[in-house]
């Protein structure tokens, strides 16, 4: 409760973080560095790999292909819920018309 019904010190606080200067946020990030010949080696294309590389076309197929296939599987998973859903329900009416009569 202290908490709103102290305004001033809240309308303060948002006044003072709207205030602060860019070039001490700049501070907070690392420095870029160059990387060194060793790191341009491991990041550089190996042509012994070149076979292994998955190609646009093939990945966009096998990602339709898997969305595809998980809206099948969630839609059969709705399907049996609702199918046990009715058929409980169907039960229970079932149940007290025959305790009814």
């Amino acid at each position: 409760m202290a908490f709103f019904l102290n305004k001033s010190t809240l309308a303060s606080h948002f006044r003072s973080q709207s205030q602060v200067d860019p070039s001490s946020l700049s501070s907070r990030r690392g420095f870029h560095v160059e990387p060194g010949t060793r790191e341009k080696a491991l990041l550089a294309e190996d042509p012994c790999l070149r076979r292994f590389r998955s190609h646009k076309k093939a990945v966009s197929r096998l990602k339709t292909f898997g969305d595809v296939l998980t809206i099948v599987v969630i839609a059969g998973c709705c399907y049996e819920i609702y199918v046990k859903a009715t058929m409980r329900q169907e039960a229970r009416q079932a149940k007290t018309g025959s305790e009814s009569t």
